[in-house]
């Protein structure tokens, strides 16, 4: 069982940025794959972007394309998710996963372990 942890969400006007950060709460001894989706409220979990164990590839919706960085951190399976030109309807809480089948880094049902989210709220 892998525990994770996610941090760096907040209230931040249209056009600014946040750093997302996800890591294991203890000790892992198998590298993920990662990826972050997120949940607005009324509305479907949805994927936003994902990494693979050697952050070699990275993987990301159509809506962060341009504006959202996956990227690794040095400590083994954490990682980042660096957003800019935040918009409101990137508001929802964002989760961090860890993907342990399957081959759609896309689809939530690759991830087996997950995080409780950190809110990311945008003001018009």
């Amino acid at each position: 069982q892998v525990q994770l942890v996610e941090s760096g969400g907040g209230l931040v006007q249209t056009g600014g940025s946040l750093r997302l950060y996800c890591g294991p709460a203890g000790e892992t001894f198998t590298l993920y794959s990662m990826g972050w989706f997120r949940q607005a409220p009324g509305k479907d979990r949805e994927f936003v972007a994902a990494v693979t164990g050697s952050g070699g590839s990275t993987y990301y919706a159509d809506s962060a394309k341009g504006r959202f960085t996956i990227s690794r951190g040095s400590a083994k399976n954490t990682v980042y998710l660096h957003m800019s030109g935040l918009k409101p309807e990137d508001t929802a809480v964002y989760y961090c996963a860890a993907r342990v089948a399957g081959t759609e880094y896309s689809r939530a049902s690759s991830y087996g372990f997950w995080g409780r989210g950190t809110q990311v709220t945008v003001s018009s």
